[in-house]
């Protein structure tokens, strides 16, 4: 069933049809927000805050077959608010040191070496992926992280699928010169 019929289905109450528009977005709306926060638990709750957004204002969706573009516009809105905001004074655990991206200590014992290298690789690549300029952090979250086609990119973002191959290109040569030095 298509996002335009799941609309209309959840504009005439059936509040199913709009927990499938969820399940079907929310891993994109998610990767956006982190594309643009960069702190994965401030995405999760605007990526929250986005859907119901969305569903708040579903009725002023004038396009339903345009579902997507909509959507991905109320989440960068509701990352721009929260980026404007002043409260923003909490700090992850995993930013304290000893921890890992989902706050929970690090294995201490030598047999673990290999395994910890391989999750500072992966820090780091995220680091640097997080440290790219928007446009470019963004194409590399949804299509590396959330195996979005170029088609669906650019659906998306409102661009060719031309731009967002030239937007990977980019993005892939920034970061194979910013890791290329430490991973040699």
């Amino acid at each position: 069933m298509s996002d335009a019929e799941l609309v209309r289905q959840a504009l005439a109450g059936q509040a199913e049809a709009y927990a499938e528009l969820v399940r079907r977005w929310m891993p994109r709306v998610l990767a956006v927000c982190h594309a643009r926060v960069r702190r994965a638990d401030a995405a999760e709750d605007l990526a929250q805050e986005a859907l119901l957004r969305g569903y708040r204002a579903l009725g002023t969706l004038t396009h339903p077959e345009r579902f997507g573009a909509w959507l991905h516009g109320i989440a960068l809105r509701a990352c721009l608010d929260w980026l404007k905001a002043r409260e923003r004074g909490t700090v992850p655990f995993s930013a304290l040191g000893g921890c890992d991206p989902d706050g929970l200590p690090h294995p201490r014992d030598g047999n673990d070496v290999p395994a910890l290298d391989r999750d500072d690789e992966r820090r780091r690549l995220l680091a640097e992926v997080e440290a790219l300029p928007q446009e470019y952090r963004t194409v590399v979250m949804l299509y590396y992280y959330e195996n979005v086609t170029y088609r669906e990119l650019a659906e998306t973002l409102g661009v060719s699928t031309a731009t967002v191959n030239a937007r990977l290109t980019k993005a892939r040569a920034l970061l194979r010169a910013r890791l290329s030095p430490a991973w040699r």
